[in-house]
């Protein structure tokens, strides 16, 4: 849907990146090109690790609405979009299709952990997305080598 947009004033990531940019070692990341990042306690307990020190756990105010979105998606994906509507100009870090599918119902932005690495490239933030995609390629994170190759392609130049 949406990607990045200029008034974005939240950041909300799902567990999904904090867990493959841990394992590819580069979390900081997230707080080069955010400075502010927020997640949800159900999301932070997801992670199992704890959280850099720069990522604000906030809990979602309208537990109604999370137990309802919990009912369409996993408690983590619920809880990031549940949390996005309470917030000005969020922009959702989301990588579970049933959980861009209902952030996209509500008109939320959002991107993925690889759109996250294709915004650090363009910022300057990092050099190159090629080592990183190598790096995800040795983990289990789902997404097609064909499609990385094809990125590569059109913004690592």
């Amino acid at each position: 849907m949406l990607q990045e947009s200029p008034k974005v004033n939240t950041i909300i990531t799902d567990a999904s990146c904090f867990i493959l940019f841990d394992n590819i070692g580069c979390l900081d990341v997230l707080q080069r090109l955010y400075l502010r990042v927020v997640t949800t306690p159900e999301i932070a307990k997801e992670y199992g690790k704890s959280l850099p020190e720069w990522v604000i756990v906030k809990s979602v105010e309208n537990l109604a609405l999370l137990n309802t979105y919990s009912a369409i998606v996993a408690l983590g994906e619920a809880s990031a979009i549940a949390l996005a509507i309470e917030v000005v100009s969020p922009l959702l870090i989301l990588d579970d299709l049933k959980g861009r599918n209902l952030a996209e119902s509500f008109n939320l932005a959002y991107t993925g952990t690889i759109g996250v690495l294709i915004s650090a490239k363009k910022q300057g933030i990092i050099h190159s997305l090629k080592p990183y995609f190598e790096k995800i390629a040795a983990t289990d994170f789902r997404i097609p080598a064909n499609f990385l190759k094809t990125l590569l392609v059109k913004y690592d130049r």
